[in-house]
């Protein structure tokens, strides 16, 4: 396994990553681990995007075209004549 260091990190931002590693009872290195894995896709993530994206796609492409629904104007005259 890899390891990473980061340097010059600002002071703000380093007290904001402590705060959350806090409320989430984390060291802050799992803290950042966490936060990586939420927000950096791997390519295995990305091809299990990429294959929901394809089922959604072709569920869709069998699906009719919307009707196109009748006005309320419309439907209180049918209404009317009823």
């Amino acid at each position: 396994m890899a390891t990473l260091y980061v340097e010059n990190v600002p002071d703000d931002l380093y007290d904001a990553l402590r705060r959350r590693a806090k409320e989430h009872r984390r060291s802050i290195a799992a803290e950042v681990l966490s936060l990586l894995e939420e927000n950096v896709p791997t390519k295995k993530e990305l091809a299990r995007r990429r294959g929901i994206f394809e089922r959604i796609e072709r569920l869709n492409s069998g699906r009719r075209p919307n009707k196109v629904f009748p006005s309320t104007e419309e439907m209180i005259r049918e209404d009317r004549d009823r």
